[in-house]
């Protein structure tokens, strides 16, 4: 019966996930929606994943399945564009092979598509904890006044105060916009989502929310979100050089504003996670340093009711020497 409806690709990216990866292609069988097909991209794992996913197919010939092999490790970013590039669905549904997704997800997310026709579909998700066996609902929670949005600004506004959350997985979206606005992972960012997502919203018009978990996000010790080394803040700088670089060339007034919110916003993120994971206060200090360097609330912007009195706050602080700033931000976080 699904046959009627869209085609959904799952896009997977294979990269030493040998303890997961057969736990995460059993909940893509498991869908209640059955149109879809399972985009695996091989990125030259070392481990056993390709002879587990090898033995899935074999054991599941119904299901469409494709992999995609690297002829070298090539880092997330490239594994996604080439799921994208060897997608055929109308919708393009992002999967972590250390994840899972409810058996409804691709239903529950498919049938809002096509209620609402928005180019871009948000879920909830929920952690689960396997160091304590726990699980929190809405790990990185959407927290968005409407469940439909088609208005540019307005989605970007919700996005730049952290209404949606940044990852590129469980949202549903049509490859048609992914394709026709070229918006592709930029290679060699640890953190390439954060960078997608934004040049995402820069460009959609139609956005809309589900209230439902459909996305169970697992927490190990090989998760990135505790291995954040310096090479990883790096590139937290670097995706901050990006979203300079969108404001300069940015001809809408408001969304200049909007994107300037997220910069400072951004910024105050990345120095809490470097100080929680790296307490080197000299690096620290030339991190603030070097943010300095980029987009910042001007003195106009102080008298301007674009901008919060939080968020001038912050940019005071950012902005003031970075000796004074570098003590003031330990302060305030540890105390």
């Amino acid at each position: 019966m699904d046959k009627n409806k869209p085609l959904v690709s799952i896009n997977i990216p294979v990269f030493k996930c040998e303890k997961y990866i057969l736990r995460c292609l059993e909940s893509v069988k498991k869908q209640t929606y059955t149109n879809f097909e399972i985009v695996l991209v091989n990125d030259c794992t070392p481990d056993k994943s390709m002879d587990i996913i090898k033995d899935f197919i074999k054991e599941n010939p119904i299901l469409d399945i494709k992999i995609i092999e690297h002829d070298q490790n090539s880092g997330l970013s490239v594994v996604r564009n080439s799921g994208i590039n060897a997608s055929f669905g109308e919708y393009i549904f992002f999967l972590d092979s250390d994840d899972e997704i409810i058996e409804n997800c691709i239903e529950l997310l498919l049938n809002n598509a096509i209620q609402t026709n928005a180019q871009i579909m948000v879920a909830q998700n929920r952690w689960i904890n396997t160091f304590d066996n726990t699980t929190k609902d809405f790990g990185f929670p959407t927290n968005a006044a409407k469940n439909i949005y088609n208005n540019r600004l307005e989605i970007f506004s919700v996005y730049s105060n952290g209404g949606f959350p940044s990852s590129s997985w469980n949202k549903l979206i049509k490859r048609d916009f992914i394709l026709k606005n070229k918006i592709y992972f930029i290679p060699g960012l640890y953190a390439q989502d954060e960078l997608w997502f934004f040049h995402l919203l820069l460009k959609a018009d139609s956005l809309a929310v589900i209230d439902d978990i459909t996305y169970l996000y697992y927490l190990h010790g090989e998760s990135v979100i505790f291995n954040r080394t310096k090479k990883n803040f790096e590139n937290f700088l670097t995706i901050l050089e990006y979203f300079t670089e969108a404001y300069k060339n940015e001809k809408n007034n408001i969304l200049k504003q909007l994107i300037k919110n997220k910069i400072i916003l951004f910024k105050e993120m990345v120095l809490i996670m470097q100080w929680k994971a790296i307490k080197d206060k000299d690096y620290l200090k030339n991190n603030i340093a070097r943010m300095q360097k980029l987009t910042k609330l001007d003195f106009t912007d102080y008298f301007s009711s674009a901008y919060s009195a939080h968020l001038k706050k912050k940019n005071f602080l950012q902005n003031i020497p970075s000796s004074l700033a570098t003590k003031i931000f330990i302060y305030r976080f540890e105390r």
